[in-house]
Protein backbone atom coordinates (compact mmCIF):
# COMPACT_ATOMS: atom_id res chain seq x y z
CA UNK A 1 0.00 0.00 0.00
CA UNK A 2 2.98 2.24 0.75
CA UNK A 3 4.22 1.48 -2.67
CA UNK A 4 0.98 2.59 -4.26
CA UNK A 5 1.25 5.78 -2.49
CA UNK A 6 4.46 6.87 -3.42
CA UNK A 7 3.87 5.79 -6.88
CA UNK A 8 0.42 7.91 -6.83
CA UNK A 9 2.40 10.92 -5.59
CA UNK A 10 4.90 11.30 -8.43
CA UNK A 11 1.70 11.28 -11.06
CA UNK A 12 1.07 15.08 -10.54
CA UNK A 13 -3.08 14.96 -11.67
CA UNK A 14 -3.36 12.08 -8.52
CA UNK A 15 -0.92 14.32 -6.32
CA UNK A 16 -3.77 17.09 -6.65
CA UNK A 17 -6.58 14.75 -6.41
CA UNK A 18 -4.96 13.71 -3.00
CA UNK A 19 -4.01 16.74 -1.55
CA UNK A 20 -7.88 17.70 -2.12
CA UNK A 21 -9.14 14.53 -0.21
CA UNK A 22 -6.71 15.65 2.53
CA UNK A 23 -8.07 19.30 2.55
CA UNK A 24 -12.22 18.46 2.55
CA UNK A 25 -10.54 16.28 5.38
CA UNK A 26 -9.06 18.71 7.10
CA UNK A 27 -11.91 21.39 6.88
CA UNK A 28 -13.93 18.30 8.33
CA UNK A 29 -11.69 17.91 11.40
CA UNK A 30 -11.75 21.88 11.61
CA UNK A 31 -15.35 21.07 12.51
CA UNK A 32 -15.37 18.65 14.93
CA UNK A 33 -13.77 21.48 17.06
CA UNK A 34 -16.68 23.68 16.92
CA UNK A 35 -19.37 23.01 19.73
CA UNK A 36 -23.11 23.60 19.27
CA UNK A 37 -24.29 26.64 21.84
CA UNK A 38 -26.24 25.74 24.98
CA UNK A 39 -25.30 22.49 25.67
CA UNK A 40 -24.11 20.57 28.95
CA UNK A 41 -21.51 18.24 27.37
CA UNK A 42 -20.85 16.21 30.74
CA UNK A 43 -24.76 14.82 30.98
CA UNK A 44 -24.40 14.22 27.27
CA UNK A 45 -21.33 12.17 28.26
CA UNK A 46 -23.51 10.07 30.72
CA UNK A 47 -26.20 9.67 28.08
CA UNK A 48 -23.20 8.10 25.58
CA UNK A 49 -21.59 5.79 28.42
CA UNK A 50 -25.08 4.49 29.30
CA UNK A 51 -24.77 1.82 26.97
CA UNK A 52 -27.57 3.05 24.02
CA UNK A 53 -27.68 3.23 21.04
CA UNK A 54 -25.79 6.91 21.09
CA UNK A 55 -22.46 4.81 21.78
CA UNK A 56 -22.58 3.79 18.51
CA UNK A 57 -23.41 6.92 17.01
CA UNK A 58 -20.91 8.58 19.03
CA UNK A 59 -18.01 5.65 17.19
CA UNK A 60 -19.45 6.61 13.94
CA UNK A 61 -19.42 10.11 14.21
CA UNK A 62 -16.07 9.99 15.56
CA UNK A 63 -16.57 11.77 18.68
CA UNK A 64 -18.92 14.45 17.94
CA UNK A 65 -21.96 13.20 19.44
CA UNK A 66 -20.29 13.16 23.03
CA UNK A 67 -18.84 16.67 22.12
CA UNK A 68 -22.08 18.04 20.47
CA UNK A 69 -19.80 19.75 17.97
CA UNK A 70 -22.01 20.83 14.50
CA UNK A 71 -21.45 17.32 13.34
CA UNK A 72 -22.85 15.83 15.87
CA UNK A 73 -25.58 13.69 13.84
CA UNK A 74 -22.14 12.78 11.53
CA UNK A 75 -22.98 10.95 8.42
CA UNK A 76 -25.53 8.97 10.04
CA UNK A 77 -28.63 10.31 8.60
CA UNK A 78 -27.00 9.82 5.11
CA UNK A 79 -26.35 6.35 5.70
CA UNK A 80 -29.81 5.81 6.79
CA UNK A 81 -30.93 7.58 3.50
CA UNK A 82 -29.08 5.50 1.55
CA UNK A 83 -30.19 2.25 2.82
CA UNK A 84 -33.81 3.27 2.62
CA UNK A 85 -33.06 4.37 -0.92
CA UNK A 86 -32.16 0.89 -1.73
CA UNK A 87 -34.97 -0.83 -0.42
CA UNK A 88 -37.84 1.64 -1.78
CA UNK A 89 -35.73 1.15 -5.13
CA UNK A 90 -35.73 -2.64 -4.46
CA UNK A 91 -39.81 -2.36 -3.51
CA UNK A 92 -40.80 0.46 -5.73
CA UNK A 93 -40.65 -0.31 -9.26
CA UNK A 94 -40.90 3.75 -10.42
CA UNK A 95 -37.97 4.32 -8.53
CA UNK A 96 -36.54 0.67 -9.54
CA UNK A 97 -36.94 2.19 -13.30
CA UNK A 98 -35.49 5.29 -12.43
CA UNK A 99 -32.35 3.20 -10.84
CA UNK A 100 -32.12 1.73 -14.69
CA UNK A 101 -31.49 4.78 -16.69
CA UNK A 102 -27.76 5.01 -16.37
CA UNK A 103 -26.17 8.46 -15.17
CA UNK A 104 -28.84 10.34 -15.08
CA UNK A 105 -31.26 8.15 -13.23
CA UNK A 106 -28.56 7.35 -10.65
CA UNK A 107 -28.08 11.52 -10.78
CA UNK A 108 -31.88 11.25 -10.14
CA UNK A 109 -31.36 8.61 -7.13
CA UNK A 110 -28.75 10.76 -5.46
CA UNK A 111 -30.86 13.86 -5.20
CA UNK A 112 -33.77 12.20 -3.75
CA UNK A 113 -31.13 10.68 -1.38
CA UNK A 114 -29.87 13.81 -0.42
CA UNK A 115 -33.25 15.59 0.05
CA UNK A 116 -34.26 12.30 2.61
CA UNK A 117 -30.66 12.81 4.33
CA UNK A 118 -31.63 16.64 5.66
CA UNK A 119 -35.23 15.02 6.49
CA UNK A 120 -33.67 12.64 8.51
CA UNK A 121 -31.46 14.86 10.26
CA UNK A 122 -34.03 17.29 11.07
CA UNK A 123 -36.35 14.42 12.49
CA UNK A 124 -33.38 12.63 14.25
CA UNK A 125 -31.67 16.28 16.10
CA UNK A 126 -35.25 17.47 16.86
CA UNK A 127 -36.04 13.63 18.46
CA UNK A 128 -32.76 14.31 20.52
CA UNK A 129 -33.36 17.32 21.69
CA UNK A 130 -37.15 16.65 22.66
CA UNK A 131 -36.67 13.39 24.72
CA UNK A 132 -33.20 13.81 25.64
CA UNK A 133 -33.61 17.73 26.88
CA UNK A 134 -31.40 16.99 29.95
CA UNK A 135 -28.22 17.99 28.04
CA UNK A 136 -30.03 21.41 27.05
CA UNK A 137 -28.76 24.43 29.21
CA UNK A 138 -32.61 25.81 28.59
CA UNK A 139 -35.59 23.96 27.35
CA UNK A 140 -37.24 27.34 25.55
CA UNK A 141 -37.88 26.72 21.66
CA UNK A 142 -35.35 29.43 20.56
CA UNK A 143 -32.59 26.98 22.33
CA UNK A 144 -34.25 23.71 20.29
CA UNK A 145 -34.25 25.55 17.26
CA UNK A 146 -30.70 26.64 17.37
CA UNK A 147 -29.33 22.93 18.48
CA UNK A 148 -31.65 21.63 15.69
CA UNK A 149 -30.72 24.02 12.79
CA UNK A 150 -27.05 23.89 13.45
CA UNK A 151 -26.71 20.10 13.95
CA UNK A 152 -28.88 19.63 10.58
CA UNK A 153 -27.01 22.20 8.76
CA UNK A 154 -23.65 20.39 10.15
CA UNK A 155 -24.96 17.23 8.60
CA UNK A 156 -25.82 18.80 5.25
CA UNK A 157 -22.01 20.26 5.04
CA UNK A 158 -20.41 17.19 5.91
CA UNK A 159 -22.50 15.40 2.77
CA UNK A 160 -21.29 17.49 0.41
CA UNK A 161 -17.86 17.36 1.45
CA UNK A 162 -18.19 13.93 1.27
CA UNK A 163 -19.78 14.66 -2.50
CA UNK A 164 -17.14 17.16 -3.41
CA UNK A 165 -14.14 14.44 -2.42
CA UNK A 166 -15.62 11.58 -4.40
CA UNK A 167 -16.12 13.70 -7.51
CA UNK A 168 -12.73 15.38 -7.20
CA UNK A 169 -10.53 13.39 -4.77
CA UNK A 170 -9.76 9.69 -4.56
CA UNK A 171 -12.40 7.16 -2.84
CA UNK A 172 -15.80 7.62 -1.24
CA UNK A 173 -16.05 10.34 0.42
CA UNK A 174 -18.84 9.22 2.73
CA UNK A 175 -16.79 6.21 3.79
CA UNK A 176 -13.76 8.25 4.19
CA UNK A 177 -15.79 10.66 6.46
CA UNK A 178 -16.40 7.86 8.37
CA UNK A 179 -13.18 5.86 8.15
CA UNK A 180 -11.34 9.65 9.57
CA UNK A 181 -13.86 9.60 12.52
CA UNK A 182 -12.90 6.36 13.62
CA UNK A 183 -9.26 6.32 13.60
CA UNK A 184 -9.71 9.83 14.75
CA UNK A 185 -10.21 8.06 18.01
CA UNK A 186 -6.98 6.01 18.30
CA UNK A 187 -4.96 8.26 20.39
CA UNK A 188 -7.87 8.59 22.94
CA UNK A 189 -8.31 4.63 22.92
CA UNK A 190 -4.28 4.42 23.73
CA UNK A 191 -4.78 6.98 26.48
CA UNK A 192 -7.52 4.42 27.50
CA UNK A 193 -5.58 1.82 27.78
CA UNK A 194 -2.34 2.96 29.39
CA UNK A 195 -4.84 4.24 32.44
CA UNK A 196 -6.16 0.93 32.54
CA UNK A 197 -3.17 -0.28 32.69
CA UNK A 198 -1.56 2.41 35.41
CA UNK A 199 -4.48 1.67 37.91
CA UNK A 200 -4.54 -2.38 37.13
CA UNK A 201 -7.67 -2.46 35.42
CA UNK A 202 -5.78 -4.99 32.91
CA UNK A 203 -1.83 -6.42 33.17
CA UNK A 204 0.43 -6.32 30.71
CA UNK A 205 -0.40 -9.99 29.55
CA UNK A 206 -3.93 -8.92 28.67
CA UNK A 207 -2.79 -5.81 26.42
CA UNK A 208 -0.04 -8.00 24.79
CA UNK A 209 -2.65 -10.51 23.88
CA UNK A 210 -5.33 -8.16 22.77
CA UNK A 211 -2.79 -6.85 20.34
CA UNK A 212 -1.89 -9.92 19.10
CA UNK A 213 -5.77 -10.86 18.57
CA UNK A 214 -6.26 -7.45 16.53
CA UNK A 215 -3.46 -8.14 14.13
CA UNK A 216 -4.70 -11.58 13.63
CA UNK A 217 -8.22 -10.11 12.88
CA UNK A 218 -7.02 -7.51 10.84
CA UNK A 219 -5.92 -10.14 8.68
CA UNK A 220 -9.03 -12.43 8.83
CA UNK A 221 -10.75 -9.47 7.52
CA UNK A 222 -8.86 -8.50 4.79
CA UNK A 223 -8.35 -11.58 3.90
CA UNK A 224 -12.94 -12.19 3.59
CA UNK A 225 -13.24 -8.47 2.76
CA UNK A 226 -11.14 -10.14 -0.85
CA UNK A 227 -11.89 -13.87 -0.80
CA UNK A 228 -14.92 -14.29 -3.92
CA UNK A 229 -15.87 -16.80 -5.85
CA UNK A 230 -15.44 -16.44 -9.45
CA UNK A 231 -18.10 -18.27 -11.64
CA UNK A 232 -17.17 -18.75 -15.08
CA UNK A 233 -18.88 -16.98 -17.98
CA UNK A 234 -18.65 -17.99 -21.60
CA UNK A 235 -19.89 -15.47 -24.26
CA UNK A 236 -20.87 -16.88 -27.94
CA UNK A 237 -19.62 -15.86 -30.84
CA UNK A 238 -21.57 -13.65 -33.49
CA UNK A 239 -19.64 -12.99 -37.34
CA UNK A 240 -21.08 -9.52 -37.90
CA UNK A 241 -19.65 -8.75 -41.87
CA UNK A 242 -15.79 -9.74 -41.77
CA UNK A 243 -15.58 -9.08 -38.07
CA UNK A 244 -16.22 -11.94 -35.07
CA UNK A 245 -17.43 -11.00 -31.83
CA UNK A 246 -17.85 -12.76 -28.60
CA UNK A 247 -16.12 -16.14 -27.95
CA UNK A 248 -14.43 -14.43 -25.10
CA UNK A 249 -14.53 -16.04 -21.69
CA UNK A 250 -14.96 -14.26 -18.41
CA UNK A 251 -16.09 -14.83 -15.11
CA UNK A 252 -18.91 -13.15 -12.08
CA UNK A 253 -17.11 -12.45 -8.57
CA UNK A 254 -19.25 -13.28 -6.57
CA UNK A 255 -17.62 -11.60 -2.41
CA UNK A 256 -18.27 -13.93 0.38
CA UNK A 257 -19.11 -10.74 2.35
CA UNK A 258 -21.42 -8.89 0.30
CA UNK A 259 -23.37 -7.16 2.56
CA UNK A 260 -20.35 -5.25 4.52
CA UNK A 261 -20.81 -3.83 7.72
CA UNK A 262 -24.33 -2.81 7.06
CA UNK A 263 -26.06 -5.90 8.91
CA UNK A 264 -23.84 -5.17 12.22
CA UNK A 265 -24.75 -1.58 11.77
CA UNK A 266 -28.62 -2.49 11.84
CA UNK A 267 -28.65 -5.39 14.54
CA UNK A 268 -26.65 -2.75 17.01
CA UNK A 269 -29.36 -0.27 16.70
CA UNK A 270 -32.26 -3.30 16.98
CA UNK A 271 -30.52 -4.75 20.06
CA UNK A 272 -29.76 -1.28 21.82
CA UNK A 273 -32.98 -0.26 21.13
CA UNK A 274 -34.71 -1.36 24.32
CA UNK A 275 -31.69 0.08 26.05
CA UNK A 276 -32.22 3.30 24.90
CA UNK A 277 -36.03 3.99 25.46
CA UNK A 278 -35.12 2.65 29.46
CA UNK A 279 -32.84 5.48 29.30
CA UNK A 280 -35.77 8.29 28.95
CA UNK A 281 -37.44 6.69 32.04
CA UNK A 282 -34.84 6.97 34.94
CA UNK A 283 -34.75 5.08 37.90
CA UNK A 284 -38.37 3.22 36.32
CA UNK A 285 -38.60 -0.46 36.69
CA UNK A 286 -38.95 -0.53 32.98
CA UNK A 287 -35.28 0.34 33.05
CA UNK A 288 -34.35 -1.78 35.60
CA UNK A 289 -35.75 -4.60 33.92
CA UNK A 290 -34.03 -3.70 30.92
CA UNK A 291 -30.47 -3.13 32.61
CA UNK A 292 -31.16 -7.16 34.09
CA UNK A 293 -32.30 -8.72 30.95
CA UNK A 294 -30.88 -7.02 27.90
CA UNK A 295 -27.71 -4.91 28.70
CA UNK A 296 -24.98 -5.18 26.47
CA UNK A 297 -22.69 -8.26 26.45
CA UNK A 298 -25.68 -10.00 28.56
CA UNK A 299 -26.87 -13.52 26.93
CA UNK A 300 -29.83 -12.92 25.95
CA UNK A 301 -28.75 -9.55 24.01
CA UNK A 302 -25.63 -11.03 22.55
CA UNK A 303 -27.53 -13.98 21.15
CA UNK A 304 -30.65 -11.82 19.78
CA UNK A 305 -27.71 -9.40 18.24
CA UNK A 306 -26.20 -12.61 16.13
CA UNK A 307 -29.29 -14.06 15.39
CA UNK A 308 -29.87 -9.99 13.79
CA UNK A 309 -26.94 -10.11 12.04
CA UNK A 310 -27.47 -13.07 10.31
CA UNK A 311 -31.18 -12.47 8.92
CA UNK A 312 -29.52 -8.58 7.94
CA UNK A 313 -26.81 -10.35 6.18
CA UNK A 314 -29.05 -12.60 3.99
CA UNK A 315 -31.82 -9.56 3.83
CA UNK A 316 -29.21 -6.82 2.84
CA UNK A 317 -27.66 -9.38 0.21
CA UNK A 318 -30.80 -10.00 -1.60
CA UNK A 319 -31.38 -6.59 -1.64
CA UNK A 320 -28.03 -6.05 -3.23
CA UNK A 321 -27.46 -8.75 -5.32
CA UNK A 322 -30.54 -9.73 -7.82
CA UNK A 323 -29.40 -13.09 -9.62
CA UNK A 324 -32.59 -13.19 -12.28
CA UNK A 325 -31.46 -9.55 -12.87
CA UNK A 326 -27.96 -11.09 -13.65
CA UNK A 327 -29.32 -13.67 -15.82
CA UNK A 328 -31.20 -12.18 -17.95
CA UNK A 329 -28.24 -9.24 -18.58
CA UNK A 330 -25.94 -12.18 -19.47
CA UNK A 331 -28.88 -13.71 -21.69
CA UNK A 332 -28.88 -10.47 -23.59
CA UNK A 333 -25.43 -10.21 -23.93
CA UNK A 334 -25.29 -13.56 -25.26
CA UNK A 335 -23.67 -14.95 -22.27
CA UNK A 336 -23.62 -18.65 -20.73
CA UNK A 337 -22.37 -20.15 -17.68
CA UNK A 338 -20.87 -23.78 -18.74
CA UNK A 339 -23.35 -26.53 -18.02
CA UNK A 340 -26.36 -24.03 -17.12
CA UNK A 341 -29.38 -23.14 -19.93
CA UNK A 342 -29.37 -19.73 -19.94
CA UNK A 343 -32.78 -17.85 -17.98
CA UNK A 344 -34.05 -19.29 -14.82
CA UNK A 345 -31.89 -22.05 -14.80
CA UNK A 346 -28.75 -19.47 -14.54
CA UNK A 347 -30.34 -17.65 -11.57
CA UNK A 348 -31.20 -20.14 -9.86
CA UNK A 349 -27.90 -20.86 -9.93
CA UNK A 350 -26.46 -17.75 -9.07
CA UNK A 351 -28.87 -18.16 -6.53
CA UNK A 352 -27.73 -21.23 -4.53
CA UNK A 353 -24.05 -20.12 -4.65
CA UNK A 354 -25.03 -16.93 -3.09
CA UNK A 355 -26.90 -18.58 0.07
CA UNK A 356 -24.01 -20.53 0.75
CA UNK A 357 -21.36 -17.67 0.39
CA UNK A 358 -24.09 -15.89 2.35
CA UNK A 359 -23.79 -18.75 4.75
CA UNK A 360 -19.94 -17.83 5.41
CA UNK A 361 -19.99 -13.76 5.24
CA UNK A 362 -23.28 -14.04 7.90
CA UNK A 363 -21.30 -16.42 10.28
CA UNK A 364 -18.08 -14.35 9.84
CA UNK A 365 -19.80 -11.09 11.01
CA UNK A 366 -21.28 -12.25 13.61
CA UNK A 367 -17.90 -13.47 15.10
CA UNK A 368 -16.38 -10.34 14.35
CA UNK A 369 -19.03 -8.91 15.68
CA UNK A 370 -19.46 -10.74 19.17
CA UNK A 371 -15.20 -11.41 19.85
CA UNK A 372 -14.76 -7.61 21.22
CA UNK A 373 -17.91 -8.10 23.87
CA UNK A 374 -16.23 -11.51 25.46
CA UNK A 375 -12.81 -9.89 24.84
CA UNK A 376 -14.34 -7.02 26.75
CA UNK A 377 -15.49 -9.36 29.64
CA UNK A 378 -12.30 -11.16 29.83
CA UNK A 379 -10.34 -7.89 30.37
CA UNK A 380 -12.11 -6.74 33.49
CA UNK A 381 -15.20 -4.83 31.72
CA UNK A 382 -13.20 -2.96 29.63
CA UNK A 383 -15.65 -1.11 26.36
CA UNK A 384 -14.77 -2.77 23.13
CA UNK A 385 -19.10 -2.36 22.41
CA UNK A 386 -18.05 -1.27 19.00
CA UNK A 387 -14.68 -2.92 17.99
CA UNK A 388 -15.83 -4.86 15.08
CA UNK A 389 -17.71 -2.80 13.67
CA UNK A 390 -14.94 -0.28 13.93
CA UNK A 391 -12.46 -2.32 12.56
CA UNK A 392 -15.01 -3.63 9.33
CA UNK A 393 -15.46 0.09 8.12
CA UNK A 394 -11.51 0.90 8.59
CA UNK A 395 -10.68 -2.29 6.73
CA UNK A 396 -13.47 -1.81 4.28
CA UNK A 397 -12.72 1.72 3.00
CA UNK A 398 -8.73 1.13 3.00
CA UNK A 399 -8.81 -1.47 0.73
CA UNK A 400 -11.66 0.40 -1.47
CA UNK A 401 -9.62 3.36 -1.67
CA UNK A 402 -6.27 1.77 -2.43
CA UNK A 403 -8.04 -0.41 -5.39
CA UNK A 404 -9.80 3.00 -6.81
CA UNK A 405 -6.20 4.74 -6.63
CA UNK A 406 -4.35 1.71 -8.31
CA UNK A 407 -7.39 1.95 -11.13
CA UNK A 408 -6.27 5.49 -11.29
CA UNK A 409 -2.24 4.67 -12.02
CA UNK A 410 -3.27 1.89 -14.49
CA UNK A 411 -5.52 4.26 -16.42
CA UNK A 412 -3.13 7.00 -16.36
CA UNK A 413 -0.21 4.51 -17.31
CA UNK A 414 -2.18 3.33 -20.28
CA UNK A 415 -2.89 6.54 -21.53
CA UNK A 416 0.83 7.48 -21.58
CA UNK A 417 2.03 4.03 -22.91
CA UNK A 418 -0.71 4.99 -26.21
CA UNK A 419 0.69 8.53 -26.70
Amino acid sequence: MLKTLREAWDIPDLRRKILYMLMMLFVYRLGTFIPVPYINTSELQNLVNDGGIFGLFDILSGGNFSNFTIFAMGITPYINASIIMNLLTFAIPYLENISKEGDEGRKKIARYTEYLTIVLALVQSLGISLTNGNFLLNRDPFTIFTVVLVTTAGTTLLMYIGELITENGIGNGISLIIFISIISRIPDTIMTAYNYLTIGTVDIISVILLLIGMVIAVYGVVAVTEAQRRIPVQYAKRVVGRKQYGGQSTYIPLRINMAGVIPIIFASSITLFPATIANFMPNSGFQQWVSNHFAWGSPISTTIYVILIIAFTYFYTRVTFNPYDVADNLKKQGGYIAGIRPGKPTAEYLERIVNRLTVFGAIFLAIVAVIPIFIGHFMGGVNLQFGGTSLLIVVGVAIDTVKQLESEMTLRQHAGFLK
